[in-house]
């Protein structure tokens, strides 16, 4: 019976090069000449420091172009307000892993309300999506495409 599974996931690594590049940047540009401005990556979380919100901005446009360069989606980003405190601006970026319970529950309501013949269940971060016909789940994942979610969707593991 053919299957595949729907999953959100991002390249680490990739993340990791991009915060590297964006530090080169930063370090090169002439509007950041003398100021301390940098992007610093934890596992899956990010960190941003600049002495004003002005070249924050400018430091996190920097990163999303160095991103979407690498291949990852920005909307997989989670980005908390800016943090001012005397000379210093900080934002914290988190980057998302895995689909979570509710937005699992909503991909399976997208997919029953097509009414496409095919079963879509919740295991762990991914969601299974099984059918008897191809066809029927090559057009679940058109839909899946269109809808909006906020999380970047991959389509892996197809089988046949």
């Amino acid at each position: 019976m053919p299957s595949f599974d729907i999953v959100s996931e991002v390249n680490l690594h990739e993340v990791g090069n991009a915060v590297d590049q964006t530090n080169r940047e930063v370090g090169t540009r002439f509007d950041f000449k003398g100021s301390d401005a940098e992007a610093v990556q934890n596992k899956d979380n990010l960190t941003l420091h600049a002495e004003n919100e002005f070249q924050l901005r400018q430091v996190l446009d920097i990163l999303h172009k160095k991103m979407a360069k690498r291949g990852i989606d920005i909307a997989a980003l989670k980005e908390s307000p800016v943090q001012t405190s005397g000379n210093r601006a900080s934002m914290a970026i988190t980057v998302r892993q895995g689909i979570d319970q509710d937005t699992a529950r909503l991909l399976v309501k997208n997919i029953k309300e097509t009414r496409i013949r095919v079963q879509a269940g919740i295991q762990g971060d991914k969601v299974r999506v099984t059918g008897k016909k191809r066809d029927d789940l090559q057009n679940i994942i058109s839909v899946l495409r269109e809808s909006s979610c906020d999380l970047p969707l991959q389509f892996n593991n197809f089988r046949d």
